[in-house]
């Protein structure tokens, strides 16, 4: 070792010339300012003018007073490209966070119209993406507020397209697993209308919203088209036509009032119980009103939607595609507090009997209340599936297979209740017998057969009927024979063999259902392993 003293160590001194900490603050909350500030005010009076609410306005009235966390306020564009050059793209048109919605956690993806028509840029996909992967490791509800171009042509053109799409993918994992809600609430083109196509609630705001796979201009140029927004997929076209949205609403406000209402009835993921509200509502509460309500006659009609309302809490009841296949019911109710899905024919529409519609209507509500464990309650007046060369060339075989499908592999408690006729694979579709009802009941002007007594008439005893001469005569055996053929299909030949658990007071409905729930409380059923089903499309 050396005997020499170290040499002394310089001392440096920087000097920093910039703002304290506190002016850092202040630039901080400058920047924010400018951010939140979204498009800017003349882009925010165009969004006004057009009737809608700007995304910053839409989470206030979704999320619960001062609930809301946002996530990458100061994210925006980095495209490199010419065409985004000097663009301003505050959030980058994507606004993401959680909030709570009635004390619960909702994660959201709120596209901003104002910057840049809300069209999906790759910062504000990285975002939506760290939402996703959030609301799955969380297990919380996810709502996308859809008001949006669709992809980002400035940025999306060019081969670097082929890194795109898993939005979609992990929109198919999130399935069954967190409820997904897609409010359109302005243009929803290409890739923000696939959003609505795979999430499980997607409620439409009349005027102002639309959803097609390519806009106005595209179909133009690749088909010759000439068509508006409005006529190709406005909520007309998507609640009454093509069955793909769910709801019409009159306003923005309505939409987030809704979205709100349907998340009350659903558990935050498929590993929590369906929320239970209280109710001043009598469990034992009779409906005399039923027996108004519901002719006996069973060639007469009736709106089922009364039926629905006089045994439900409060006669509240969230209906689902109200304006697409008619013939069906469908929508959610609470029962003594319990949410349960709701699937009931509505004779006032071809007699309530079955078409494709209603059977892709039917299955999509019983998957939806079986992934989160919803019980369904079905109530049952159906003369069976339409016949005729037309529902065949549909694919009603394909279709009626897939209510068959999603009814047979629901695990959840389900409570049948027979109005009146339970035809054919009617009364199997409507969860008869052997599609493990936890209670199956029927009022005493239940019938239920292979087919009704006038179908089975005319081909059992065509022969004795067209023996027997005129018209008048033959009418006469007709009637007879319908009168013998309706006393075997009555209501007390099926509970004589104890098919049916009970028949019971048409007033007694509701607190027979409540029961009915209660009993399939604890319900576990076994199936064989399998990866998945085959479903029938």
């Amino acid at each position: 070792m050396s005997d020499q003293a170290p040499a002394e160590r310089r001392s440096v001194t920087y000097s920093y010339e910039g703002p304290d900490l506190r002016g850092h603050a202040q630039a901080l909350r400058q920047k924010r300012e400018e951010f939140l500030g979204m498009g800017g005010p003349e882009r925010v009076e165009r969004q006004h003018a057009q009737g809608k609410l700007t995304v910053r306005e839409r989470l206030d009235l979704l999320f619960d007073q001062g609930s809301f966390t946002e996530l990458s306020l100061l994210a925006h564009h980095q495209g490199g490209s010419p065409s985004m050059q000097g663009k301003f793209t505050p959030a980058d048109g994507c606004v993401t966070g959680i909030g709570r919605i009635d004390g619960r956690r909702v994660a959201v993806i709120a596209y901003d119209f104002t910057v840049m028509a809300g069209s999906i840029g790759m910062v504000g996909e990285l975002k939506a993406t760290r939402l996703r992967e959030l609301a799955l490791r969380e297990r919380i509800p996810v709502v996308w507020l859809i008001d949006s171009a669709g992809a980002r042509i400035q940025e999306a053109t060019g081969s670097m397209f082929a890194r795109t799409g898993d939005l979609f993918r992990e929109q198919v994992h999130m399935s069954g697993v967190v409820p997904q809600v897609a409010a359109m609430m302005g243009p929803g083109a290409a890739g923000t209308a696939y959003i609505p196509g795979l999430a499980d609630f997607v409620p439409m705001v009349k005027g102002t919203s639309h959803m097609a796979l390519g806009g106005p201009p595209l179909v133009k140029a690749a088909v010759g088209e000439e068509v508006t927004a409005e006529d190709m997929g406005g909520s007309q076209v998507h609640t009454k036509v093509s069955g793909v949205a769910d709801l019409e609403v009159a306003d923005d406000r309505e939409c987030l009032e809704v979205v709100r209402r349907y998340l009350g009835y659903f558990p935050s993921s498929n590993q929590e119980k369906p929320p239970v509200v209280g109710s001043e509502d009598p469990p034992d509460r009779r409906c005399e009103e039923l027996y108004d309500i519901v002719p006996a006659n069973p060639r007469q009609a009736y709106d089922v939607r009364r039926v629905i309302a006089a045994v439900a809490d409060d006669g509240d009841f969230f209906p689902m595609k109200p304006e697409w296949a008619k013939n069906l019911v469908t929508g959610f109710a609470h029962f003594a507090g319990r949410p349960a899905g709701v699937v009931a024919n509505q004779p006032m529409v071809l007699g309530g009997a079955l078409d494709v519609n209603a059977a892709d209507k039917a299955a999509r509500l019983v998957w939806l209340c079986d992934a989160f464990g919803l019980p369904l309650v079905f109530l049952m007046d159906c003369p069976g599936f339409l016949v005729g060369s037309a529902v065949e060339k549909q694919g009603i075989i394909r279709h009626g297979a897939k209510m068959l499908f999603a009814v047979a592999e629901a695990t959840v408690p389900k409570v049948t209740v027979v109005l009146r006729k339970g035809y054919g694979a009617g009364y199997y579709v409507m969860n008869g017998r052997a599609y493990e009802p936890d209670l199956i009941v029927g009022w005493p002007t239940a019938e239920i057969s292979v087919m009704g007594p006038e179908g089975a008439v005319n081909i059992i005893f065509r022969k004795q009927i067209e023996a027997a001469g005129d018209r008048e005569a033959q009418d006469a055996i007709r009637n007879q024979m319908v009168g013998v053929v309706r006393d075997q299909i009555g209501a007390y030949i099926a509970a004589g063999w104890s098919f049916l658990d009970d028949l019971i007071d048409p007033a007694d409905t509701r607190s027979t259902i409540i029961r009915g729930l209660e009993l399939g409380e604890t319900k576990k059923v076994e199936r064989p392993w399998r990866k998945h089903g085959v479903l029938p499309v």
